[in-house]
C-alpha cells in the first residue's frame, strides 16, 4: 500500500521537545521533497518546513526558525521534524506532503509544478500545562 504516515506527536509542556517524523510505504523518500505543514483548530493550513530531494537544501518558516530541524534518513525511508522550545501556539496537526516536483525548497514551501503526489493523514502536536 502506498501512502505517507506522520508520527510522534502527543501532549507536551511549554518549553519541550518532539519528534515527528514522516515515513512512507510503498515509495522511497530519496526522489521527493518533503513538506511540513500544520493546521491549528480554526485556522488554515501553515507552512512549517521543507526538505529538497536533489540538493538537500532546507526550509524553515520564520514562526519556527531556530526551533526545529528537518532531516531526512534515506535508509528508514523517513523525514523528521526535531521540535524544541514548544510553545503553546505550536499545538496543531501536523502533517507531511511528498512532491517529486519540487527540485529544491531553498526558496520556500512554494509546491513544485505538479504538486505533491502523496499527504499524510496528520499527527497531533498539544503543547499545553
Amino acid at each position: 500500500q502506498v501512502r505517507l504516515v506522520e508520527s510522534g506527536g502527543g501532549l507536551v509542556q511549554p518549553g519541550g521537545s518532539l519528534r515527528l517524523s514522516c515515513t512512507a510505504s510503498g515509495f522511497t523518500l530519496d526522489k521527493y521533497a518533503i513538506q511540513w505543514f500544520r493546521q491549528a483548530p480554526g485556522k488554515g493550513r501553515e507552512g512549517v518546513s521543507c526538505i529538497g530531494s536533489r540538493d538537500g537544501s532546507t526550509f524553515y518558516e520564520d514562526s519556527v526558525k531556530g526551533r526545529f530541524t528537518i532531516s531526512r534518513d534515506n535508509a528508514k525511508n523517513t523525514v523528521y521534524l526535531q521540535m524544541n522550545s514548544l510553545k503553546p501556539e505550536d499545538t496543531a496537526v501536523y502533517f507531511c506532503t511528498a512532491d517529486p516536483s519540487k527540485v529544491t525548497c531553498y526558496f520556500g514551501m512554494e509546491y513544485g509544478e505538479y504538486g505533491p503526489d502523496y499527504r499524510g493523514e496528520g499527527t497531533l502536536v498539544t503543547v499545553s500545562s
